[in-house]
């Protein structure tokens, strides 16, 4: 992802020309003419001092020069202006290795094929240092790759290339070309499987995956690659049984039992994971990842203490790991150290950190710095992480406005009378909704301290749903949902409603007569909650529009949620989300009950009662000792949640009050103050 884009002063004559100068430099490079190369690419770049392809030439040729220090430095370069691009880290590791430092040039070749599997030189490259360092199981890896994609043709191996540059329409209409030539070619439909996950059509992965294994049953990464879409289905049964079965294809391949490690977490089995997760430390104790992925599951089951080593140990193995210190910043109860500060603030200044450790490491640092008091600093932090996670995810608040309208538009009274009666009957689930950080969590641990209540996960069944019905559209196409609800018979939506039941039983594991499904986004989408499942609750989790804006803004998740990455943004989101729940109010009358964040803080008690009387239950005093409840938590709340109520997190957006002026300006007098 670029993160200086070229000014608006550029003149089109000129980029025009650098181009032109880039193609001469190229085709004297071919010639081995290096002098006049290089000349070109500096032309080039004194044109435009952001021309990517100039950097990275210019970089190779004065690495074939024999002046490696000053191809360093122009790799540097390039990574400072796109720090997602493979190739410069592949060159900045053909530097160092030139240069006799093969620990460093190790880590950045393994840099290069994280953001690009598809360098051929790199994976070749850390064969070699593998090796030689002994990482022998590493090192066989690394050979396996090399030979996959030396067996590609041509076109693939572009494919491949234009998947990792994020080049997705190029890569999809290259890879359907080439399937239309030579027909069910198992790894082009593999390809386009993975062309197909970025863009979220799920189904039509899951179907191509499913004939790459009927024509070669054999094919592991084919099922490496069904797995992970059987999981993003939410079809965690299904993917803990297809893990297993790879596992059997290929014993000891600790790819493949981390993978099964991976969704055996997923439905709640953690002391399984854990247990992988060691072993496969034991046998890589120098994966940042593993360590990152131990202290995860340990935070969950709230061992916190054995949580934070494995983050330090993540980040003793890779120091410039920026999701190891995001993680103990999101612990919300860890506090760093001045040596951890002053460590973190030098990766994050340091060009050659990568784009993902950048932001992590600038969420962290907001987080620190707040925690001292330190708040101009802080929120400076936290603008510039939010500033490149926007930049990354390409995040539009009008489109989103248009879809949250358009349920209003479908999804008035003549809806629910049409289906009057229509749905499964059972009462199980209980809906926590609204917007990640108004005091859902909170919420779920209360209710979950209930003798009949079972608190799960931030389920994904309701939002796939929406998702299918939908349909497989491109973006600039009218939306089919919620428009086509009304052309769906009884039947489906009785079956609907039974499915999510099956599909979420996987994660009752107490056998309790109700369960939570905490996903805050499913506000937009009540009218098919009520459709396919009349009986189920839904309580709207509601915080202040300037606590709960803030609390997101200053929030990395791990996925999804990418309205939170801008103040304007945030504030678009919470207006539409406030406009909704009064449409639901208005046309669904007592569906939701509305339980305010600021309320539960100050009166406990009776906000327990009120939310247990809305649910048909009895008082327990559980329910007021929720902190005392042991459970898995997976928010960014966990830790909170383990303590009794605390005032000071209601107001500390008030702290950054004099930066906020973007957010109050969207809400408008009336939210913000509310």
């Amino acid at each position: 992802m670029v993160t200086n884009q070229q000014t608006d002063t550029l003149v089109p004559a000129q980029s025009e020309e650098a181009d032109r100068l880039v193609d001469a430099a190229r085709q004297a490079l071919q010639r081995g003419q290096l002098p006049q190369a290089e000349g070109h690419c500096q032309q080039a770049l004194k044109l435009r001092s952001d021309h990517r392809e100039a950097l990275f030439m210019l970089a190779a040729i004065q690495r074939f020069s024999r002046r490696p220090l000053d191809a360093l430095a122009t790799a540097a370069r390039l990574i400072e202006l796109d720090s997602g691009y493979g190739r410069a880290y592949q060159e900045r590791a053909l530097c160092l290795r030139a240069l006799g430092r093969d620990a460093e040039a190790l880590t950045a070749f393994q840099d290069a094929v994280a953001l690009n599997t598809g360098l051929l030189p790199s994976w070749r490259a850390l064969a070699e240092l593998q090796r030689a360092n002994g990482q022998s199981e590493a090192a066989e890896f690394a050979l396996a790759q090399c030979a996959y994609l030396e067996s590609l043709p041509d076109e693939l191996q572009a494919v491949i290339r234009l998947i990792q540059e994020h080049r997705l329409g190029m890569a999809e209409n290259l890879c359907r070309a080439f399937l239309q030539k030579h027909g069910h070619h198992t790894e082009g439909m593999r390809l386009l499987a993975e062309i197909g996950v970025k863009f979220n059509s799920y189904d039509e992965a899951e179907f191509l995956l499913e004939s790459c294994l009927v024509l070669e049953p054999q094919n592991t990464n084919a099922h490496f690659d069904y797995v992970n879409v059987l999981n993003k289905r939410q079809k965690f049964g299904d993917a803990v049984e297809q893990a297993k079965a790879l596992r059997q294809k290929a014993p000891g391949m600790g790819q493949f039992d981390l993978l099964y490690a991976n969704q055996v977490l997923a439905v709640g089995e953690f002391d399984e994971a854990l247990g992988i997760y060691r072993q496969q430390l034991e046998r890589m104790p120098r994966n940042p990842t593993l360590h990152l992925s131990v202290g995860h599951a340990l935070k969950t089951i709230g061992q916190q203490g054995e949580a934070i080593a494995a983050y330090r140990d993540a980040y003793k193995v890779k120091p410039d790991f920026g999701d190891a210190y995001w993680s103990l910043a999101n612990l919300k109860t860890y506090r760093f150290e001045d040596s951890e500060l002053a460590q973190m603030r030098a990766f994050e200044e340091r060009g050659e950190t990568g784009l993902a450790d950048r932001y992590h490491l600038c969420f962290a640092l907001g987080k620190a710095l707040e925690d001292r008091g330190e708040y101009g600093e802080s929120f400076a932090y936290y603008e510039r992480g939010n500033r490149l996670k926007r930049d990354e995810v390409g995040y539009d608040w009008r489109r989103i406005t248009k879809e949250i309208g358009l349920q209003q538009d479908h999804c008035g009274p003549e809806l629910f009378e049409q289906f009057k009666g229509a749905g499964c009957p059972a009462p199980d689930p209980i809906f926590i909704l609204g917007l990640p950080r108004a005091g859902s969590t909170l919420i779920e641990q209360i209710l979950s301290s209930h003798s009949e209540v079972e608190g799960t996960l931030e389920l994904p069944n309701i939002l796939s749903l929406a998702h299918r019905l939908d349909g497989a559209r491109r973006r600039d196409e009218e939306a089919n949902y919620p428009r086509n609800l009304t052309e769906l018979d009884r039947a489906a939506l009785t079956q609907f409603g039974e499915h999510f039941i099956r599909d979420t039983r996987i994660h009752r594991k107490l056998g309790k007569r109700l369960f939570i499904d905490k996903m805050p986004n499913n506000f937009r989408h009540i009218a098919l909650i009520h459709l396919i499942l009349p009986n189920a609750r839904i309580i709207d989790a509601r915080r202040g529009a300037m606590g709960c804006c803030f609390s997101g803004f200053k929030q990395l998740f791990a996925e999804g949620q990418e309205f939170t990455y801008g103040l304007e943004e945030i504030g678009h989101y919470y207006s539409d989300y406030v406009g909704l729940m009064d449409h639901w109010d208005r046309v669904l009358p007592g569906k939701a009950l509305r339980v305010q964040y600021e309320d539960v803080v100050s009166d406990l008690e009776n906000q327990v009662r009120r939310l247990l009387d809305f649910l048909g239950l009895p008082f327990e005093q559980a329910c007021i000792d929720f902190h005392r409840t042991e459970r898995a938590v997976r928010t960014a709340s966990s830790e909170q949640v383990r303590q009794p109520i605390y005032q000071s997190g209601v107001d500390q957006w008030e702290n950054y009050s004099d930066y906020l002026d973007p957010l109050r300006t969207v809400l408008g007098s009336k939210l913000a103050n509310t």
